[in-house]
């Protein structure tokens, strides 16, 4: 573990002079603000103060004083940049200026979910996988919908041309701290994915926002650009944000590595939790219009609120030998999401099963026909919602999100999608005047 003195003197010997303070808004976006090397006692302190509309992600009318505090273990020197002027970056969580925490910091958010697990008895590991599109750009430097390659599902080179980028990706995250499982070509022509190996749920989020701005850096490096889009072409795959949940008992303070939690016990009450409020949570781990194009009805698609040791369709997959389980996969998130508060929703869900000890649904199977044969018409199978709209109207009224995220996020948020969502429903689309201006 890092200590200020520790961060100090590797400071002077990597001959930094700038210090990035890296914050997420409400809506996922990885801001900071930027400090020399001669305020960096002072940024440790938490004695810089900013503006909250920052952390909010939106500009109104109300403002007030914030401030940020560092962790001190998220320190990281950024490979990229000269050494003789290097620049460094701290993670931070945001305050008032009493040090209590301010209501808009969603990192906040899933560090008090955590609390409530570790008070509980769990520890909990998250590990992730990312999908995304590299794509190329035009004479000005913005994106097309032209991807990089034309490769498929785990193709090499010379097919797979995104290799060298993809390789120089995970080569500056292992450098910056982040542990990869493995990375491959994806499905779709020019789409990627990387995982992240297992760790601490608040650790995963940092990494996973950390990797994001990796992927898009080093993208530009290539002359490429890295969509995180979840549906960014139109018939080809979507891009999924996955997270393997490990839920362990605590023993003595330490992880009790030999005790895997029966499914017909607590681990199928947390699941039971989770299933419960998906659809609630759908607007937070699937935040844009855009991302109801990907969660339609395919054989890879996870539309199904259920779970499934086989099914592709289902939002959770349990990963289970003998019936003891292993991980429970969350399917149904993108990468636009903010992977704190994604988190602390379906965390918070799943421990709230376990408290309100909700039953284990029967799982969903691995043929469509045998799924709609499962149908039962006073207890239909639910599915996620088709629209953001129909998501935010589920937030509304699911008061166990509403009471994770915050009144002051959840307001923020639902605000402001409501609005984009109306903004999308006032534009006219170019589908729609190939579809009817000749004939209407």
């Amino acid at each position: 573990m890092l200590t200020r003195e520790d961060v100090l003197e590797k400071a002077k010997e990597e001959h930094v002079k700038f210090l990035r303070l890296q914050f997420t808004d409400t809506f996922g976006a990885l801001k900071n603000i930027a400090v020399t090397t001669e305020d960096m006692e002072r940024a440790m302190a938490g004695k810089i103060t900013f503006d909250s509309s920052v952390v909010d992600g939106v500009v109104s009318n109300h403002e007030q004083d914030i401030i940020f505090r560092p962790d001190i273990s998220s320190f990281v020197v950024f490979p990229w940049r000269p050494r003789n002027e290097a620049v460094a970056r701290f993670i931070c969580d945001v305050e008032n200026p009493d040090g209590t925490p301010y209501p808009g910091c969603s990192r906040s958010i899933l560090k008090q979910v955590l609390d409530e697990a570790n008070q509980m008895g769990y520890e909990i590991w998250v590990g992730a996988e990312v999908e995304f599109y590299l794509l190329n750009i035009d004479d000005n430097g913005n994106p097309t919908t032209n991807t990089h390659d034309h490769a498929g599902f785990c193709d090499l080179t010379p097919v797979d041309l995104g290799e060298n980028a993809r390789r120089d990706m995970v080569l500056t995250m292992e450098e910056m701290g982040l542990d990869i499982g493995f990375s491959h070509h994806e499905i779709g022509p020019g789409q990627h994915g990387i995982a992240l190996k297992l760790d601490n749920a608040l650790s995963i989020a940092d990494k996973l926002v950390t990797f994001k701005f990796i992927v898009r850096t080093i993208a530009q490096r290539h002359g490429l650009h890295a969509s995180l889009m979840p549906k960014p072409l139109n018939g080809m795959p979507g891009s999924a944000l996955y997270f393997h949940i490990l839920l362990r008992h605590r023993k003595s303070g330490a992880l009790d590595a030999t005790q895997n939690l029966q499914l017909n016990q607590e681990i199928g009450h947390f699941i039971g939790g989770i299933l419960a409020h998906t659809r609630a949570n759908t607007a937070i781990t699937n935040p844009l219009i855009n991302s109801y194009k990907r969660l339609v009805p395919s054989e890879r698609t996870p539309t199904y609120v259920a779970w499934s040791e086989e099914s592709r369709n289902s939002v959770l997959r349990v990963v289970a030998h003998d019936r003891q389980v292993s991980r429970v996969d969350v399917r149904n998130p993108d990468p636009a999401c903010n992977p704190y508060l994604a988190l602390a929703l379906i965390l918070k869900a799943g421990l709230d099963g376990i408290r309100q000890k909700l039953p284990l649904p029967g799982p969903l199977l691995e043929d469509t026909s045998q799924i709609l044969a499962q149908q039962n018409p006073e207890a239909p199978i639910a599915h996620l919602p088709s629209t953001l709209e129909e998501a935010l109207r589920e937030l509304a009224s699911d008061p166990l999100a509403r009471a994770t995220l915050g009144e002051y996020i959840y307001r923020t948020f639902a605000r402001t999608k409501g609005e984009e969502w109306e903004r999308f429903q006032l534009f006219v689309h170019p589908w729609e005047l190939e579809e009817y201006l000749s004939t209407y």
